[in-house]
């Protein structure tokens, strides 16, 4: 069974990319028996889902070209 910390680095992996198999059921079978790190991994997901929605998140950023032709 994985540790709490393992558990945390987990679900912050999840909001950048897919778990494996093996990532998915270690970090299920821990939340199943661990209530901190479930609320933990509810608050995970809010955040996320507020970022999603935040109108800096949805502006993409200046590239050095952007940069450039500001300067000129």
């Amino acid at each position: 069974m994985i540790m709490c910390r393992e558990a945390t680095r987990l679900m912050s992996l999840k909001q950048d990319r897919a778990l494996t198999l093996r990532e998915r059921a270690s970090l299920r079978f821990h939340l199943s028996m661990c209530g901190a790190c479930r609320a933990c991994a509810r608050q995970f997901d809010l955040l996320h889902a507020v970022g999603d929605h935040h109108p800096a998140a949805l502006k993409t950023p200046p590239t050095s070209d952007d940069k450039q032709t500001r300067e000129e």
